[in-house]
């Protein structure tokens, strides 16, 4: 996998130097110039811990929970100016942010502090946290936007991934006493053994339950995690992905990015497609303009940190230009699609005179279409996206969760 990656990433940034990490942070983040810039926040804590997933998290304890949250409030305002910035978003990720729903309000005003959110705020819940209880608390903090990490419905693949089964009419009557603006359901894709019919039955369900936007993540088998679960073969992820792709759009659902599909126009839910974003909190990563900078996952060395006063981030990378292009393709495409005028206003220069051979190429191999400017994935395209992110994660991802996983502050790591 990492012969891949390698090669692509030499062929796009014309160059053999690797993505180098380093520990080093600064003392303020240059956040003030950088357009279309979001918020994320991390809050690391669960009831259990389920075995499939990836993300930095530690089982919920109250007291080690305040704790964490009043080191978190001290990075917002270490790194909020006294100017307040608009910014496009934010989104609570972990972890469970809900079990936390008592104090996100405190969170949020200092956020409020420092930046304008234009586009609304969202949060992740677990089935058991869609309660009439919580998801007020949700909404009078401001919150107009809630991901459910259902992953699913269906019993055989609750036990498969040892999650405990969701109940729906529960989650429906409380969502319809407390509606957002956008409910979305992230569903697990690609599961050994799944069909289509189990796809479709899934989401039918979402949508029954009171979602209006549903997210299909592929699975992924991190050399970290312990789920035990074998991924699906590539002709039957392939076939599967294009069934349930056309299924969705036959039924009128909208494509909001490579794997999300709305029911409603408006209805949207990604942390992931910004120009620029800070992150804050362990494990959260903070892009600005050609620097990309990670925090410690360590929840003591975190509240250390910022006991100290001191920035918890655990490794920089400085882009080359080349390389801030690949990263900002890659994660514009996650969108289905790449505006060549949005790139030049970015970069200051023509996506046809940095790229123009590999966009030939793609629209040559079926894999793109293009309209005015606008390069836009087919099915093919999209089936591949889902193919080279697998080897992008593992190759990438993987490795750096994994580094910080083992290491608070570690010395360096070379991509």
């Amino acid at each position: 996998m990492s012969i891949i990656t390698n090669c692509t990433r030499m062929w796009l940034t014309r160059s053999v130097k690797p993505f180098l990490f380093q520990r080093e942070y600064d003392e303020a983040l240059p956040y003030g110039d950088c357009r279309d810039l979001g918020l994320y926040v991390h809050i690391p804590f669960c009831r259990t811990l389920c075995g499939f997933c990836p993300y930095c998290k530690e089982v919920y304890d109250r007291e080690r929970c305040d704790r964490y949250l009043d080191a978190l409030i001290r990075e917002i305002h270490q790194v909020g100016g006294p100017e307040r910035k608009r910014v496009t978003s934010l989104y609570f990720g972990g972890g469970t942010p809900a079990l936390a729903a008592e104090r996100l309000g405190e969170v949020i005003a200092a956020l409020e502090d420092h930046f304008i959110i234009t586009q609304g705020i969202g949060v992740e819940l677990s089935p058991d946290d869609v309660t009439v209880p919580v998801l007020r608390t949700l909404r009078e903090a401001g919150v107009t936007k809630v991901s459910i990490g259902v992953q699913s419905f269906q019993e055989k693949y609750q036990t498969m991934l040892g999650r405990r089964g969701a109940d729906r009419r529960a989650m429906a009557e409380a969502l319809a006493r407390v509606p957002f603006e956008t409910v979305s359901m992230d569903f697990i894709f690609a599961l050994p053994g799944q069909t289509f019919q189990d796809l479709r039955v899934d989401l039918e369900t979402a949508f029954l339950t009171g979602a209006n936007h549903v997210a299909i993540y592929p699975f992924i088998d991190f050399s970290f995690t312990a789920g035990g679960i074998s991924p699906m073969g590539r002709g039957e992820k392939r076939t599967l992905l294009d069934r349930i792709t056309r299924w969705c759009l036959e039924q009128g659902y909208v494509r909001t990015s490579i794997w999300t599909f709305a029911s409603q126009a408006g209805a949207g839910y990604s942390s992931m497609t910004r120009d620029n974003f800070l992150g804050f909190g362990c494990s959260a990563a903070t892009l600005l303009g050609d620097q990309f900078k990670i925090n410690t996952f360590s929840v003591e060395e975190y509240c250390g940190r910022m006991d100290r006063g001191t920035l918890p981030t655990a490794l920089t990378l400085r882009f080359t230009p080349r390389q801030r292009m690949v990263y900002y393709l890659f994660w514009t495409a996650y969108s289905t699609r790449v505006d060549a005028a949005a790139f030049e206003e970015f970069f200051g220069v023509s996506l046809k005179k940095m790229y123009g051979l590999e966009l030939a190429l793609a629209k040559g191999l079926g894999l793109v279409t293009e309209r005015s400017g606008v390069y836009e994935m087919t099915l093919k395209g999209a089936f591949y996206y889902h193919y080279y992110e697998n080897f992008y994660t593992l190759a990438y991802i993987d490795k750096m969760w994994g580094l910080l996983r083992r290491e608070a502050f570690p010395e360096k790591m070379v991509l």
